[in-house]
């Protein structure tokens, strides 16, 4: 069933706000007095709300009726346009107000629609004109059957699920099957007796799948009670409490009250130990979830229950444990279950040709196992190669909706009407586009999506919570690559684009759609060679609201200037890396509608004085425009304005006129390098409530900040000379997420600090303390840190140039159970450290430059006696230039309980004089770097998790490292003494994969026997090396290695004249061996080579064809700087070769020259012919 879009989706939330607005008294006020437009306004709002009252109903039947559909689309369409019209008026209302000077409101708005309004017959015209559109369609609701009031909840086809399940068709679950199993056989430590396991994920990821592995485990069989219901909907109490006792009693139970068919549930389950399934629930409340436990209760400890969701929300109701957030499945095994599906016992060996397309269309599921059983049952039956090709540029919709459309149209089908707008807007994203939660909310509120909330909430709030509302029902996915970002899953981005239909298009390649007059959003990814001609079609869209430019683009003045000058209702305008020119065209100027404008990263060097008439503006981007170094005054106009992000610029000074936007909460500085000083009024932006200044040169902070009551984010605070001001702070009650307080050494009064209150900041999460000078009074140091002890909640602290003696007794006190980072750094005059062991939660604690701590002691894991194990909690431990730190003493308690049990990784850098061992056993330690240490390199730690270790000083530098194969990688670097530091690391032989070794100026000889395990050796520069075997004469096949390099090692020499026990060596670099003059002898080389490098062989004048001639797996031959290379060997090279690279050889490079060498003959048949960089072939 192929799915349109879902036109009333969201036009009952929209009519609200058309509602509203002409509801509001500045809009009343202006139509005051004009009989001919008053009764107009009052036709329309009769008009609305005559649809508004079947839309419910319109929404349902469109999925199945065309004609419905396209009078939808008619509908909102003609809404579209009204609330253009209306936002016209109220534009012309504000700017009238603006510009009229001593003039009152009242003269204003009574003149707008005089003679002298060059609108006035528009707008009448306009308004008859969709009035009429209106009414046309308030006609058409009887002949479709569209009835009034509330429709039904959203109606789906889906079959009911059961507990049944083929496991042969299920891959790569184990791991989550196994989690699931571990939650419902492991005992309880909170003494619950029933635990309830919610499966969270989206529509197609698999949760009912592993719900039915779990309920068919043999481990799960000990329960005397198993039950499945599949619920969804929303959770009925009634229901399911009937569903549950007819699973446990296979008996009907028609007839019966709510209190009837719960006391019997409760005798049936009295004393039992029981499993129950709750697949698909889509909502409940927390009421009737206390009330279907309820019979629960009566059954024995052990009690469990699994549900599976696509809503964080539900989960977080229902949950006694954390939710499992179900992933997608890997590349691997969504081949392997689509396999299994097209191919007789999922071989695909005897269709190599459609097994490469079909790894193609895999990789476009991204996971899914639901579209991956789809496709693979569409192609089940099909082996022509040109049916793959076509299902594989195809969308997935296209390919196979009648399977995946249901059960991703659901999740939509379910969101509140203003959830619908919001994610169908989010059709202009590109696929695999990473968006942010705050650039998304902009949008939104620029469009008019976000519905004012009764709770006198910011409108940035309200969008705040219709984002984590899509985020809970999985619409939007943590980027991998980005935690800050967001990502729609190609499917969630086929099914926006489809409930969007021509209302949101794209210009994106072959991913772009068509573009037609009702077209209100439009998104743009450019590639270089795109023109001006590209957007002739666009024009089309002469209402269009949002035109953004995805990522890079080319468009020049002229067409920019076109473009505005069409596209007047545009509320959304998104240059971002708009680099072909330096001013904006003053076109700009007839965006009266434009709430959005970014222009991050564009070229831009002033922006025009019209800008300033663009009254709606709410957010404004200039980010990293870094030829832009001035604002013009006039930007004080924006009334509206209410983000303003100039991070990145070159701009020293801020206009004063920008303390007037009253509205403006949010105000980006960051890296500003030039910037020196902020407006002196910056106390009247008494809506602000983010100002990040970090990374610029400002030295000091308006005064009266203390007015901004309203501020939640203020990244920088500079305490000015004699310090008071940092007394201002005490007023900003509000201060969350990070707090840098700079210049400490300014106060001379540590009472002014006490007054900053700190203390009462418990919303505040991360706070960083830095002195930039030295006072040379540490009393008076100690003092104002003591007053500056944050409230306990802190999880982030940095102290930075501290130059007290001691630290205060809150650094490192208990009470702090919440701290997870520390960091200590430039407390050049501390003689010792805070007894930090006893912050229960710590995990990464960072100290540095503490220039006379000379010993690590008792004091610094604390004498808390309700922590066992100092340092807990700890997994990072980084200790850096401690010049004079000599001693760290381990801690052992009589009962044997040791510091650091979860430490993980441990650094320790520039500390020439720490002499004794480090903490003899550290059983979690996966990675330890020792640099600039020359005494710890014989004290290592006993550490059985290593997976990395890095020992680097001025004579070597060691790194070990586990690889992805769970074996190890060795490299050594600069070893100029006579140990050899392989002794030391025995305990890796039969685990290294890979070794490198790098300036060894004492190896002789490479003990290749040693390691049994190994596949890629490289060697360097090490001038005695002789050998690669502690036997003259091995009779010992390598076998794993596949990899050897060897570079200027001038001695080797033995290695080149007898044979290479490596018979499976694929790959073999040679660089540097001056003194061989044929290469290489006869059964010198395995006959597995694919790859053979030969360079810098200064003395070579022949290539041996005895040693060649059996390479017959041999596929790439490169010769470089091989001066004495005379020709190829007569018999020529081994036919196997695709690849042949000649450079820096000028005697053989002009016997290669293409049909004219005297070579060429015996190279002809290469594909693939380089000589000196060109390629001949």
């Amino acid at each position: 069933m192929a799915l349109e879009a879902v036109g009333g989706s969201f036009l009952s939330s929209f009519l609200n706000v058309l509602f509203d607005r002409m509801a509001s008294r500045e809009f009343v006020d202006l139509i005051k007095g004009r009989r001919i437009i008053d009764a107009q306004v009052k036709r329309l709002n009769t008009m609305m709300f005559a649809v508004n009252g079947v839309l419910e109903d319109a929404e349902e039947k469109q999925i199945t009726s065309s004609a419905v559909r396209k009078w939808l689309d008619e509908l909102k369409d003609a809404v579209y346009e009204a609330d253009d019209l209306l936002d016209e008026i109220a534009y012309k209302a504000f700017r009238l107000k603006m510009e009229a000077g001593s003039r009152t409101f009242g003269d204003q708005v009574r003149g707008f629609f005089s003679s002298r309004n060059p609108f006035k017959k528009g707008m009448e015209e306009k308004l008859d004109d969709i009035l009429d559109r209106l009414e046309d369609l308030v006609k058409q609701k009887a002949a479709l059957s569209l009835r009034d009031g509330t429709g039904d909840k959203p109606s789906s086809q889906k079959v009911p699920t059961t507990s049944l399940v083929d496991e042969s068709g299920v891959y790569g679950r184990d791991d989550d099957k196994e989690a699931i199993i571990n939650l419902l056989l492991s005992d309880d430590a909170n003494g619950n007796d029933l635990r309830v396991i919610p499966i969270v994920g989206m529509g197609g990821v698999g949760k009912t799948t592993l719900a039915q592995l779990v309920y068919n485990d043999i481990r799960v069989q000990d329960f005397e009670v198993k039950a499945w219901v599949c619920v969804s909907d929303e959770l009925d109490v009634f229901k399911v409490t009937k569903d549950v006792l007819m699973e446990v009693t296979s008996l009907t139970c028609e007839n019966k009250t709510l209190n009837q068919l719960q006391l019997e549930l409760k005798e049936r389950l009295k004393g039992k130990r029981f499993l129950l399934v709750l697949d698909d629930v889509w909502s409940v409340k927390y009421t009737d979830w206390e009330i279907l436990q309820k019979p629960f209760m009566s059954g024995a400890q052990g009690n469990r229950i699994v549900i599976t969701t696509r809503i964080d929300h539900v989960a977080s109701t229902m949950q006694t444990v954390p939710a499992l957030h179900l992933k997608g499945l890997t590349d691997k095994d969504c081949w392997s279950l689509f396999a299994k599906l097209v191919f007789d016992d999922g071989n695909s060996s005897t269709h190599p040709d459609l097994e490469v397309i079909g790894r193609e269309i895999v990789s476009k599921c991204k996971g899914l196992p639901l579209a991956a059983k789809a496709l693979g049952g569409l192609l089940r039956s099909k082996r022509d190669v040109e049916e793959w090709e076509k299902i594989s540029k195809s969308s997935l919709w296209n390919s196979s909706n009648d399977d995946i459309l249901p059960a991703l149209r659901l999740s939509y089908l379910y969101l509140p009407s203003h959830l619908k707008r919001c994610f169908a807007y989010c059709a202009i994203f590109p696929k695999d586009h990473e968006f942010e939660k705050e650039e998304l909310v902009h949008l939104w509120m620029a469009e008019g999506f976000l519905v004012p909330s009764p709770a006198d909430k910011e409108m940035e709030e309200v969008g705040d919570e219709y984002f984590r509302d899509l985020v809970s029902r999985s619409f939007f996915q943590r980027s991998s690559g980005h935690h800050s970002y967001f990502i729609m899953h190609d499917l969630i981005n086929d099914l926006a684009k489809q409930v969007s239909g021509e209302f949101c298009c794209r210009l994106d390649g072959d991913d772009s759609c068509k573009i037609t007059k009702r077209t209100r959003h439009l998104s743009y990814v450019g590639t270089e060679y795109d023109s001006g001609m590209i957007f002739d079609g666009i024009y089309e869209a002469q209402f269009l609201r949002t035109f953004i430019l995805m990522e890079w683009s080319c468009i020049d003045n002229e067409v920019m200037h076109d473009l505005l000058l069409k596209f007047r209702q545009l509320r959304v305008l998104s240059l971002s890396q708009y680099r072909s020119v330096t001013a904006l065209p003053e076109s700009i100027g007839y965006l009266k509608h434009l709430r959005y404008l970014n222009l991050s990263t564009a070229s831009v060097k002033r922006l025009p004085e019209i800008l300033s008439t663009l009254y709606n503006l709410q957010t404004l981007i200039l980010r990293e425009c870094i030829y832009l170094a001035v604002l013009p005054d006039s930007i004080g106009n924006l009334k509206y304005l209410r983000y303003l992000d100039l991070s990145g610029i070159l701009i020293r000074r801020l206009p004063e006129s920008l303390s007037g936007l009253f509205n403006l909460q949010t105000l980006i500085l960051c890296h500003c390098k030039d910037l020196v000083e902020l407006p002196t009024d910056m106390a009247r932006l008494i809506n602000l409530r983010h100002l990040d200044i970090r990374g610029t040169k400002l030295q000091e902070m308006p005064s009266q900040m203390n007015e901004l009551k309203n501020l939640h984010i203020l990244t920088n605070f500079i305490v000015r000379q004699c310090g008071s001001n940092i007394k201002e702070l005490g007023k900003l009650q509000h201060l969350r997420e990070k707090l840098c307080i700079w210049n400490l050494e300014n106060i001379v009064d540590a009472e002014d600090a006490l007054e900053a209150d700190l203390k009462g900041k418990k919303h505040l999460k991360e706070l960083e303390l830095r002195w930039n000078d030295d006072t040379a009074n540490s009393a008076l140091e100690r003092g104002v840190l003591e007053q500056l002890q944050p409230h306990a909640n802190v999880k982030f602290l940095s102290i930075v140039g501290y130059g007290g003696g001691r630290f205060p007794d809150w650094v490192g006190d208990s009470c702090f159970s919440n701290m997870v980072s520390l960091k200590l750094s430039g407390c050049k005059y501390c003689v010792s450290l805070p007894p930090v062991g006893q912050l229960a939660s710590l995990k990464d604690l960072s100290i540095a430059e503490f220039g006379r701590i000379e010993v690590v002691g008792p004091e610094f894991y604390g004498n808390c006696t309700s922590m066992k194990n100092p340092f807990r909690s700890l997994k990072i431990l980084k200790f850096e230039r401690m010049p004079k730190w000599h001693k760290w003493i381990s801690y052992i308690e009589e009962d044997e309980s040791r510091a650091f049990p979860v430490l993980q990784e441990l650094y320790i850098r520039e500390c020439p004089n720490l002499m004794t061992a480090l903490p003899s056993h550290l059983p979690s330690l996966t990675i330890l770097e020792i640099e600039g240490c020359l005494h710890l390199v014989a004290s290592l730690p006993r550490a059985p998790a290593i997976i990395k270790m890095k020992l680097k000083d001025d004579s070597r530098d060691v790194l070990i490292k586990k690889l992805p194969s769970e074996l190890h990688s060795l490299i050594l670097d600069r070893f100029y003494s006579s140990d050899s530091i392989l002794d030391r690391i025995g305990s890796f032989f039969a685990t290294l994969e890979e070794i490198e070794i790098r300036n060894h100026d004492s190896l002789k000889c490479f003990p290749l026997d040693l390691f049994p395990r190994l596949k890629s050796l490289r060697i360097t520069r090490c001038p005695i090396l002789e050998s690669l075997s502690t036997c003259e004469t091995t009779h010992e096949n390598f076998t794993s290695l596949s990899s050897l390099e060897i570079r200027e090692c001038p001695n080797l020499v033995s290695f080149l004249k007898g044979r290479l026990p490596a018979p499976n060596l694929a790959r073999l670099l040679l660089l540097g061996c001056s003194n061989v003059e044929s290469f290489p002898v006869k059964m010198l080389l395995p006959s597995s080579l694919t790859s053979l490098k030969i360079w810098d062989f200064q003395n070579l004048k022949f290539l041996d064809y005895s040693g060649l001639q059996h390479l017959t797996s041999l596929r790439e031959l490169e010769i470089c700087n091989c001066p004495k290379l005379l020709s190829m060997p007569e018999e020529g090279l081994p036919s196997s070769l695709s690849s042949l690279s000649v450079f820096l050889c000028p005697l053989l490079e002009q016997r290669c020259q293409r049909e004219q060498g005297e070579d060429w003959p015996k190279i002809s048949h290469i594909p693939h012919v380089k000589v000196n960089f060109h390629k001949i072939n």
